[in-house]
């Protein structure tokens, strides 16, 4: 059996907005979750709370996840005004 090779490039990664859709998503996983606990003894009832803790815990995940996305950005941005600068960012140990 051959080993597959790529035809061709692969595309350069999108950047987009990520903090605001890290944030966004955060703050969709708390609605849902606060949407569901008037309803939790209807989640107990059927064995479904699992659904409850999801959304707590989606939310939770992007708690870190906001922080991580925040920190990238700077880093990014931080890289971005050193080489503008002409000084070498890799150079530094660490930033």
């Amino acid at each position: 059996m051959a080993k597959w090779t790529p035809k061709h490039e692969a595309p350069e990664p999108l950047e987009g907005p990520v903090v605001a859709t890290i944030t966004g998503g955060t703050i969709l996983w708390f609605v849902l979750f606060l949407v569901q606990v008037p309803f939790y003894g209807w989640f107990d009832d059927r064995d479904l709370t699992w659904w409850v803790w999801t959304c707590l815990a989606g939310a939770g995940l992007g708690l870190i996840g906001i922080w991580y996305v925040r920190k990238r950005d700077a880093a990014i941005k931080r890289h971005e005004a050193a080489k503008a600068a002409g000084s070498h960012p890799e150079a530094t140990p660490g930033a």
